[in-house]
């Protein structure tokens, strides 16, 4: 019996440590979703959700297909509604992991044309349809705005502004402010990031949200924080 019960709460752990979803405010919620990169713990993703009338829109994807259906039900149980929308922030795997699975259940999958050129060449996922310029969304009465800054964490980042509630999903061209460095810039142009943060800064002054790529996304001051890392980053 015991030996029942050590199991029994070694899965309920397991299942919290891949998928944690907080509401943020009105219909939008952010995700998190883990993933092993080879330190002491699981690495957090996080990725946002909005429900409308409509349906569920997903920014950005799971790392991989395992974790975008316990997602995906989580969403249904909670809110009666299936995700009809997922579009990515940019190229890497933890934005596009589940783009191939999304696709085969009938969600739409979208993404910069610039990010699918990115995909094509690094073989990551790519999403079914593609958008050159800034765009908005309109789905279930709620607008949806893409904002192309400029290149950062990657040449393709974009981020996502939902105006009426005033948040603004960053992905991972914004740090956590429990971030202590830039973390991986493989793909970074940590030349053109600085001004690319102010604009962003420029174009949305007074978010109530900033929604970073990873770890902690409870302060609306992960943008100030970027630029701080970048001024140290030039600095060594």
């Amino acid at each position: 019996m015991m030996r029942w019960l050590f199991f029994f709460f070694l899965a309920i752990g397991t299942c919290h440590a891949q998928l944690d979803i907080n509401h943020l405010t009105g219909d939008l919620y952010t995700y998190t979703t883990y993933h092993d990169l080879g330190g002491d713990h699981p690495y957090p993703a996080n990725g946002t959700y909005l429900v409308t009338d409509e349906g569920v829109v997903l920014i950005d994807s799971p790392w991989d297909k395992t974790q975008c259906q316990p997602l995906l039900d989580s969403i249904q149980k909670r809110h009666g509604k299936k995700v009809v929308l997922c579009l990515a922030t940019h190229f890497h795997a933890d934005r596009t992991g589940s783009f191939d699975y999304l696709k085969s259940i009938g969600i739409k999958t979208y993404s910069s044309k610039h990010t699918l050129q990115l995909c094509k060449k690094n073989n990551e996922q790519q999403a079914q349809f593609t958008f050159e310029k800034d765009t908005v969304f309109t789905i279930g009465g709620y607008k949806i705005q893409t904002f192309y800054p400029g290149a950062g964490h990657s040449r393709d980042n974009i981020v996502v502004w939902f105006g009426k509630d005033r948040v603004l999903h960053g992905g991972c061209f914004v740090k956590s402010t429990e971030s202590p460095d830039l973390g991986n810039l493989s793909d970074a142009d940590v030349k053109a990031w600085p001004q690319s943060v102010q604009k962003t800064l420029a174009q949305f002054p007074d978010a109530r949200f900033v929604i970073p790529g990873h770890q902690g996304w409870q302060s609306n001051q992960g943008l100030q924080h970027t630029l701080q890392l970048l001024s140290e980053y030039k600095k060594r």
